[in-house]
């Protein structure tokens, strides 16, 4: 099922509570599709305040949210390199919802290439992509956090680091810096009581994989090597993120929660 869908059955993730999310200013990257469209209905499940950014048009994606949960997310469009115009954006999720305390950093772009294809201009375009804008969402909002007496910063990577992956050497680069950004923010952070965590998701069947790359062939070798032969649906992303957010896991910081079926 879509996590986008406003018809059927309530997910099963609604069923897990998380009080201290209700009434939360959550803002996520790239919150209209994909990993992050699950995401922004999993924090609006919990009734959660959502502010997102992203390139397309999530107008229809918000009408749909609200049908489902009456709490309707704010969609803000926005590219993530600009980073002035990302930083107006969480400004405009900060009046619109009060001081951000959770952050989900889930926007990218895994565009394949070689080495030998690769320019400076297409190298500076991925890094400004998938690595900058963490760095500067963090800073905007870590303010807010302190305020609150603390929050939580969540940011997505990839389990293709830890592999080394081939096919896309500049998004592996950025997954695996992540991981480092993360450490660094919880060390700074965490005398704040802003803890900063690392999702890092496997190979999860977005609309835009099984466009683009999912192929039989492929498929099965990553089933091959999971320990859990299922192909990782968007939804259980979920409830991995929704505990990084929350007090239940409020003496982690620093940290990866790989969620790829045993890949690893």
């Amino acid at each position: 099922m879509s996590a986008a869908s406003a018809s059927g059955p309530v997910p099963a993730f609604a069923d897990f509570r998380y009080p201290d999310l209700n009434g939360a200013s959550v803002f996520i990257t790239g919150g209209g599709s994909g990993i992050g469209a699950a995401l922004t209905e999993g924090f609006l499940a919990q009734g959660a305040r959502v502010a997102f950014v992203g390139l397309s048009d999530a107008t229809p994606f918000c009408d749909a949210m609200e049908a489902r949960y009456a709490n309707r997310p704010l969609f803000l469009p926005c590219d993530i390199q600009d980073i002035a115009a990302l930083q107006a954006a969480i400004g405009q999720a900060r009046k619109a919802h009060g001081p951000i305390g959770v952050l989900v950093n889930n926007a990218a772009r895994d565009t394949r290439h070689t080495l030998g294809e690769w320019t400076v201009e297409q190298w500076d375009a991925s890094i400004a992509t998938n690595l900058r804008p963490p760095f500067f969402t963090a800073q905007a909002v870590a303010d807010d956090m302190r305020g609150l007496g603390g929050g939580a910063i969540i940011n997505l990577s990839s389990n293709s680091f830890l592999l080394g992956l081939d096919g896309y050497p500049t998004y592996v680069t950025a997954k695996a810096g992540i991981m480092g950004l993360t450490k660094a923010l919880a060390r700074e952070l965490g005398p704040d009581a802003i803890r900063v965590n690392c999702l890092i998701p496997g190979w999860v069947m977005t609309e835009r994989q099984r466009e683009l790359w999912v192929n039989d062939q492929d498929l099965q070798e990553c089933l091959d090597q999971q320990c859990l032969k299922e192909a990782i649906p968007v939804e259980d992303m979920i409830n991995p993120c929704l505990f990084l957010a929350s007090t239940a896991s409020r003496m982690m910081t620093g940290q990866p929660l790989v969620v790829d079926g045993g890949r690893v």
